[in-house]
């Protein structure tokens, strides 16, 4: 990450700083939760890939950090949200929105900040970015619901799986690469081709987190959080699909009725293990990392351009 601070280090405090006077509220209540919110922000991914894209492409401009902002933006309120509908307590190890100040407030407090992303691309008639991000938050909702319904039966192929990563978690990546181009040069061809860009890296992603439940690499995170939501994820998928009818009939019990009996779950983790489900996984992950990096030998060398590839494999190669 230090040669990518170094190619965008000043640019990121710059929007740090924009980022912060737009979630300002002006009520004493809200205004308190977004100081909350800034001083728990995450490692802020979303908005470097929307820096690097539009290095590589042309020039940071001020339409480039209102496209960061929004997306991040947009991101928190997903966050405050989805906390809220998962009950969750905590969030990047502190409490949560819901946790400190209730269910009622966190959906407010969401709601604000959509609207805050909204408005602030409207004020400025960046009409070509609000189109882009505005699809990736109606595909975001369609990939949750889309889960949601194929949880109840676990009747999850590997190809409504890879529908379901790329609307509810690729979309939202996509949609900063794609902007990030747009802002830069106002190419809709270099606008699409981030946009596919980002997909491939946020698909990457999403299938790193699936393997962390396994306990693919040394973590911090308990193993076994997606079979207890009855998530079906990638290695579980594909062990369903090659293992013996018995074998298939136990799992499917245990995820539907045992998903709480820690000693169950390990058991379909072991299951998964055994089955070549994880190394399946990550052979599909690093296809999509591999194609996402060939993707960018269509710009020339630069230091954006390295540091892209850097944060790729960063994001990839993650251990938490």
């Amino acid at each position: 990450m230090k040669f990518i601070k170094n190619v965008i280090g000043s640019e990121l405090a710059i929007f740090e700083e924009k980022f912060a006077a737009h979630v300002k509220g002006n009520k004493p209540l809200l205004d308190r939760i977004m100081r909350f919110i800034i001083r728990k922000k995450g490692k802020q991914m979303r908005p470097m890939f929307v820096l690097l894209s539009a290095k590589i492409t042309g020039q940071i401009r001020e339409e480039t950090y209102r496209a960061a902002s929004l997306i991040e933006l947009l991101h928190t309120a997903t966050l405050v949200h989805d906390d809220v509908v998962d009950n969750a307590m905590i969030r990047r190890n502190f409490f949560s929105i819901n946790a400190l100040w209730k269910n009622k407030i966190a959906v407010l407090v969401g709601d604000y900040l959509l609207s805050k992303g909204l408005l602030l691309s409207l004020e400025h008639d960046d009409f070509e970015i609000l189109k882009i991000t505005s699809q990736a938050v109606r595909e975001m909702s369609e990939g949750e619901l889309l889960q949601m319904e194929k949880a109840r039966k676990l009747d999850i192929t590997e190809s409504v799986y890879f529908e379901i990563i790329r609307s509810k978690t690729a979309s939202l990546l996509s949609a900063a690469c794609s902007a990030g181009a747009y802002s830069a040069a106002g190419s809709t061809e270099d606008a699409a081709w981030f946009r596919s860009f980002g997909e491939k890296v946020g698909i990457a992603f999403q299938l790193k987190d699936d393997l962390f439940d396994y306990g693919a690499d040394t973590i911090g995170k308990p193993t076994g959080i997606d079979i207890k939501e009855k998530k079906m994820t990638l290695p579980l998928i594909y062990t369903l699909q090659n293992c013996d009818k018995e074998t298939k009939r136990k799992i499917i019990y245990i995820v539907k009725n045992q998903n709480t009996d820690k000693q169950k779950v390990n058991e379909v983790i072991d299951i998964v293990r055994h089955s070549g489900g994880i190394e399946y996984a990550q052979k599909e992950m690093e296809k999509y990392q591999t194609e996402a990096l060939q993707m960018l030998d269509r710009f020339p060398d630069s230091e954006a351009k390295h540091a892209m590839k850097e944060l790729v494999n960063y994001v990839i190669n993650r251990t938490h």
